[in-house]
């Protein structure tokens, strides 16, 4: 089922992408990411210039980073305080990426550039926490017990300014969260991620953050600077197209929901060592696609279209995107938000109806 995406001025098969951000919205759940370092690259694959890619993946990780960061907070699995400083150095980074993103554009190589940063962070964070993942799983099965201090000190640690933070019970420099954001907000301007799939091995092995605080603290943090990238992109370049990112956010907060539930079921170490090994499989892909294929099969198709042809929707959203971009594109955060927590809600309410049946059934009343 074709549909024509007026922004972005191309055809796609609606019902793919639908089915394809679900099954990154799985993941993302699963794994407590935006779920960008995978949608970003299959868009490109698919035929959606990266310039487009990028800030409408971004649009749609705000949404399944709300969804996904409301239920941690009915858990009260969330620390405000990290979050908060990583956001800080957060939104330097965007500003920073944003004007990166421009340079790369301008002089034609932003499609190279993307790939090859997909490439090798995905290949270096996913090998590093792999053989982390591996071997604690062997000392596990061979009942190897280490005895570790509660927290491995790196240089970072010994810088000045120490902030404590309570709920993870770390006294930390207060520039490690916020260089950690730094990096973390460039890394998503540039390359249409939430930086989750950065925050949480930096997380786990930098900050020496609890395990059940991370998913919801590193989604915590993507709500906030993928909105201020969607902001961005839209004023700079107007490239968010709503029709692409209903249909993305539609399938991935479906999917974020299913993929926290499973993940509640799953051993720590083994998840992570799946997370590693995703992460390894999506730089091979992109590598291989990047210096072996030629053609590239896509869904996407170039077609033009004369604009009084369009339907009344199409031609508001090209008109809105045109006059009022900054507008537009609080529009489309405001969106993502309200479907973010639309999600949720659903979820939680469908969670209290469960245990209730689940209780009058117990009790036979």
């Amino acid at each position: 089922m074709e549909i024509y995406l007026p922004i972005i001025q191309v055809k796609i098969d609606i019902l793919f992408i639908l089915f394809l951000s679900f099954a990154v919205g799985v993941l993302s759940g699963l794994f407590g990411v935006g779920g960008g370092f995978l949608m970003t690259p299959f868009l490109i694959f698919l035929g959606i210039p990266p310039v487009y890619a990028v800030p409408n993946e971004v649009n749609n990780i705000l949404a399944t980073s709300v969804s996904g960061s409301l239920t941690h907070w009915f858990k009260n699995t969330l620390d405000y305080k990290m979050g908060s400083m990583i956001i800080v150095g957060g939104v330097a980074g965007t500003i920073i990426g944003i004007s990166t993103f421009t340079f790369f554009k301008e002089i034609g190589k932003l499609s190279l550039i993307i790939s090859l940063s997909y490439m090798y962070l995905l290949a270096i964070i996913g090998t590093l926490m792999l053989l982390e993942g591996a071997s604690e799983i062997d000392r596990a099965r061979k009942k190897i017990i280490l005895k570790k201090k509660l927290h491995t000190h790196y240089w970072i640690h010994g810088l000045p300014f120490k902030l404590r933070f309570p709920k993870s019970r770390l006294y930390e420099s207060i520039f490690t969260p916020v260089i950690l954001g730094i990096i973390v907000g460039f890394v998503a301007a540039l390359m249409g991620v939430g930086g989750a799939f950065l925050l949480v091995p930096a997380m786990i092995y930098l900050i020496g953050m609890p395990v059940k605080l991370i998913p919801g603290t590193s989604l915590f943090v993507t709500i906030f600077i993928s909105a201020i990238v969607t902001v961005l992109h839209s004023f700079n370049y107007g490239s968010i197209d709503l029709i692409l990112v209903i249909t993305l956010i539609v399938g991935s907060i479906i999917g974020v929901q299913l993929g926290q539930k499973i993940g509640q079921y799953l051993d720590s170490s083994h998840l992570k060592t799946l997370f590693a090994m995703l992460l390894c499989s999506v730089a091979v892909a992109i590598a291989y696609d990047t210096f072996f294929i030629e053609s590239k099969a896509r869904i996407a198709s170039n077609e033009t279209i004369n604009i009084e042809s369009l339907n009344f929707f199409s031609k508001f959203i090209i008109k809105f995107s045109d006059e009022r971009p900054l507008l537009y594109g609080s529009f489309a955060i405001i969106l993502a938000i309200v479907l973010g927590v639309l999600g949720a809600t659903i979820r939680r309410l469908l969670s209290k109806y469960k245990n209730k049946f689940a209780l009058t059934k117990k009790t036979g009343n």
